[in-house]
């Protein structure tokens, strides 16, 4: 059982909620601040801030990147097969079968449901917007089969974690003022454009093998370097929507202006290690700078709203 929850685990690449989380955790922050009229010095709680809320946006995001990361494993099984780079995963290999990828996808999903009762008697938003939220998530699987843009379709999955963490929060507020969720939306525009970007640099792997499978990708489409292009383009728009965010919500300081001048140089050194004559470094790219730029600004912001709250 326990080399089956590991190799669930692995498949589902566990470690990389990492990615949406701390926007999701960010926004939920944000939202507290916005709900207090005066939070707590130099530490958390902020007075807004609730144990329920917390559990039940870790197990949303936690269960809903589970289910779909294995329904994406599924949809994909014969084009993973069939791809020397991915032939290797657990279901072309054998190493879990589909009949248990397909349960935990199912108490995945349960579990994503029942997750948004933690929201109850207050906010019925959560509960009542599951079922659309995990049906879009789950309808990514299949977008590289008729569209190039799925990689947007990706940036719109993970822009849900910041909105979904907002509404969460404060939704029957945004039920009364629809306005009020434009910091979360601004975060979230951040999010598309950041997660499109790096995931059409990673498709540029997969470039020729798309175009004989006849699957369709920005890389596939227009070739290696136009996407790079592209992506670089994305996370202009990235850098632009971080700095937009400080107009809609007026609390960051200098702190958080610091983190969005690393993170749009870590973006610039992304683009350099990886260039059209080499995809080498693609995984580097992928992986260790986007966790930095994630967890990074999370920090970063955390910090600044509680340092600009301490000292007035």
């Amino acid at each position: 059982m326990f080399a089956t929850i590991r190799k669930l685990l692995e498949m589902i690449r566990f470690s990389h909620t990492v990615f949406a989380l701390p926007f999701a955790l960010l926004a939920a922050v944000m939202a507290w601040k916005e709900t207090s009229s005066d939070f707590a010095k130099w530490a958390l709680p902020f007075p807004a801030w609730h144990w329920q809320q917390l559990l039940g946006i870790l197990l949303c995001m936690v269960f809903a990147r589970s289910a779909a990361m294995a329904f994406n494993r599924i949809a994909d099984r014969r084009i993973d097969a069939a791809n020397p780079r991915t032939a290797t995963r657990h279901l072309p290999s054998g190493s879990l079968s589909l009949g248990t990828v397909a349960a935990f996808a199912v108490l995945a999903s349960i579990g994503f449901v029942a997750s948004t009762l933690l929201f109850l008697p207050d906010n019925r938003l959560p509960l009542y917007l599951s079922l659309p939220v995990l049906a879009f998530l789950m309808g990514y699987s299949y977008a590289k089969r008729f569209t190039a843009l799925a990689h947007f379709w990706l940036g719109a999955a993970l822009m849900m974690a910041p909105l979904a963490a907002w509404i969460a929060i404060r939704g029957q507020i945004v039920l009364a003022q629809p306005a009020d969720i434009l910091p979360a939306l601004v975060l979230g525009g951040a999010v598309l454009f950041w997660v499109a970007g790096f995931d059409i640099i990673y498709a540029c792997q997969d470039a020729e093998f798309d175009r004989g499978q006849r699957l369709r990708s920005v890389p596939a489409r227009l070739g290696v370097p136009v996407a790079l292009r592209i992506a670089a383009a994305c996370h202009a728009g990235t850098v632009a929507m971080l700095a937009l965010l400080p107009l809609v919500f007026p609390y960051f300081g200098w702190i958080y202006w610091l983190g969005v001048a690393v993170i749009a140089g870590l973006l610039i050194y992304e683009h350099w290690i990886v260039r059209p004559d080499d995809l080498t470094r693609v995984n580097v790219a992928f992986f260790h700078v986007n966790a930095v730029i994630s967890l990074g600004l999370l920090l970063v912001a955390t910090a600044d709203l509680m340092w600009h709250s301490a000292v007035r």
